[in-house]
């Protein structure tokens, strides 16, 4: 370092706090007696012989204390002021005690490398200005340490970089710690939720109380158990009795599909183990969107062509039907086309088509649709009989009549008459004399479970009381309205959307045994469906039940449906109703004695036994005055006082007619 270079000693930077404290002076204030701190430079103390700096609050300059402007021009090196002079002269004479101090064995340990990096730094301290200050000791230099170049971001992030070690070291522990937690609490959520048993395990409960069950362990036992059954002599534990299987795999079908227990039994009790499985995801999936074509508006493949043209991905619903077309993919809504609006076409289930066509009914026939919303049969059976004749539809519910008008205009069917009476006691007091009858009976609906997952929670054992009761008192009443002495008819079908043996074989069995005027016959569906139960448990029906046809979801890929027809050749029993005054044609009975010539001879005069209908005139007047003393106590009426009412008016009547 030559004697005539000017080198200003900087010490060990300020704190981050009085960094932060921004102090500026004016150029004068450096000449006077105050200001002398500006132009000292610390001495530095000596301890065994190697130069330290003075303590932190010795006066230094600083970025924020050195006085400066930011306007002001570089002053030019070789140009000096009388306050640069006094300053140099202190410098001067600073370096020399410095140099004076350090021996030559210090000088000696200093490494090659240390002395090119001091003369590099030196040489960039001398091309700036005169204020810069570079500070030598490069080995315990301070990470805060900046030129007068630096800005106060600049320092901001060399102590950041400084911290940031520290920092990553804290966040990374932070985040180990809320790991090894989440971990946790995931291994004991697993404990608590997963099912204990299993299909050779010791216990047999499905899920823990209240907690949610996990899905794919059940699966996984439902098909184990399924395995087992299906070969029971050679996988099944030894230990363990087929009821005990069977009664794991129903808990955990509950379970996994939200049975009740009755339900899943009695569907249970429907298949073997593996169809029933089948029935049970099939019913999770809906059934394809199937469309009928109204034939009095246009025919299927103009309507095909139709609905492809605006987007429609369609097919035939099958070989079965000729009306019917399978909906894929539709890119418009299908119950908002012009084709809709227009009465081409009706959104209706293809389990739907099969009664009607069952039914077969011909033109000019006198026909009876006992339940008849929300029209899609009645409006097929107006179709099939081209507008004529005439088609009694009738609904218990109003409201469900008025969608039944809608379909019958859009449709646009002129042969129907819309009523809304009770069928049970309308039909055949009222009306008489069909030739075919139609009855959708309401049922419980475990056949459409895909529409309606309700179904699964809401149906009891009382419904599955209460609703048969009432499908054979319409079945009865729907035999009794039809004509046997039909030329063209005398038909009775009877369907639901039910697969249980209690609303459907049930019921007809119910009917042939207080009716033995009817017998099964045909459906004319072909070999499409299952047959019917011919027994079921501990019960038998008719040997004609196999004509009925069963339609499942698994099977055919359409709605739980089940379709019996019924013919009628005899008349209706003694007490049955007249029409208008007039003895129905139905109570005319054929003679079996026939005549000469071969023909048959029609005497209205045969006896029917008064078992026939299995009516008993003297216990139903017992059931009619309980009735009818309920009916008064529930509009807070006395029965007694009611009857002596009634018996004083007829009193005073008798007095006035003598």
């Amino acid at each position: 370092m030559g004697p005539g270079r000017r080198m200003k000693k900087q010490g060990p930077p300020q704190s981050l706090e009085q960094l932060n404290i921004s102090v500026k002076r004016k150029a004068s204030e450096r000449s006077k007696p105050g200001g002398e701190s500006n132009a000292k430079r610390r001495k530095a103390d000596t301890s065994n012989g190697v130069p330290t700096m003075k303590p932190e609050n010795s006066p230094k300059h600083t970025k924020a204390s050195r006085p400066s402007k930011p306007t002001a021009k570089p002053m030019p090196l070789h140009e000096t002021s009388e306050d640069d002079d006094a300053d140099d002269a202190d410098g001067d004479d600073y370096m020399v005690e410095q140099l004076a101090d350090l021996d030559d064995g210090d000088i000696a340990d200093d490494s090659a490398s240390e002395q090119e990096g001091e003369d590099d730094d030196l040489e960039a301290a001398n091309s700036r200005s005169d204020d810069s200050v570079f500070d030598s000791d490069l080995e315990e230099a301070d990470p805060a340490r900046f030129s007068e170049d630096d800005d106060e971001s600049d320092a901001e992030e060399k102590l950041t970089a400084a911290n940031m070690e520290g920092l990553s070291r804290k966040l990374d522990q932070k985040q180990a710690l809320a790991d090894a937690q989440a971990q946790e609490e995931l291994e004991d959520a697993a404990m608590q939720t997963n099912i204990v048993a299993g299909a050779d395990g010791d216990g047999d409960q499905a899920t823990m109380q209240g907690l949610a069950p996990d899905l794919q362990l059940l699966r996984t036992r439902i098909t184990d158990t399924l395995r087992v059954l299906g070969d029971f002599a050679k996988l099944a534990d030894k230990s363990k009795s087929r009821a005990e299987y069977t009664s794991l795999l129903l808990s955990d079908i509950c379970t996994y599909y939200g049975y009740t227990p009755y339900l899943a039994e009695k569907l249970l009790s429907l298949f073997n183990p593996l169809e029933a499985f089948a029935f049970f995801e099939a019913n999770e999936s809906p059934r394809p969107v199937v469309l009928r074509t109204n034939t009095l508006r246009t025919n299927r493949r103009t309507l095909a062509q139709a609905l492809i043209n605006r987007g429609v991905v369609l097919e035939p619903v099958g070989k079965w039907s000729k009306v019917g077309l399978q909906v894929f993919e539709s890119a418009v809504p299908l119950g908002a086309t012009p084709e809709y609006l227009a009465g081409h076409y009706i959104i209706q289930a293809a389990s739907s088509f099969l009664p009607v066509m069952a039914l077969a009914p011909q033109p000019n026939e006198r026909i009876l649709d006992m339940a008849a919303a929300p029209g899609g049969k009645t409006t097929h059976i107006s179709a099939l009989m081209r507008n004529t004749g005439t088609i009694f539809a009738n609904d218990s519910n109003r409201q469900r009549a008025k969608g039944l008008i809608g379909n019958i205009h859009r449709l646009g069917c002129k042969n129907t008459i819309v009523s809304n009476l009770d069928a049970k006691e309308a039909f055949p007091k009222i009306l008489g004399g069909f030739d075919r009858v139609l009855l959708d009976a309401p049922c419980s609906g475990t056949g459409v479970i895909g529409k309606d997952a309700s179904v699964k929670t809401s149906k009891t054992e009382r419904d599955f009381l209460a609703l048969p009761h009432m499908q054979k008192q319409l079945l009865l009443a729907a035999i009794d309205s039809t004509d046997h002495a039909s030329k063209s008819g005398g038909y009775i079908v009877y369907a639901t959307c039910s697969v249980t043996v209690e609303e459907n074989e049930g019921v007809v069995q119910y009917a042939l045994r207080k009716r033995p005027n009817v017998r099964i016959v045909d459906t004319g569906l072909g070999t499409f469906g299952s047959e019917g139960f011919k027994k079921y448990m501990n019960k038998r029906f008719d040997d004609r039940m196999n004509m009925a046809r069963r339609y499942f979801p698994h099977r055919e890929n359409v709605d739980g449906f089940f379709v019996c027809k019924l013919k009628k050749i005899g008349p209706s029993p003694s007490g049955a109703q007249t029409v208008n005054g007039v003895a129905d044609a139905s109570r005319l009975t054929p003679n079996p004695d026939k005549l000469s010539n071969g023909t048959q001879e029609t005497s209205p005069v045969t006896p029917i036994d008064d078992d026939f209908g299995g009516f008993d005139s003297e216990e139903d007047k017992i059931y009619i005055a309980h009735a009818e003393r309920k009916r008064l106590k529930k509009k807070g009426v006395n029965p007694k006082m009611a009857r002596d009412h009634r018996s004083a008016i007829m009193g005073k009547d008798r007095t006035r007619s003598a």
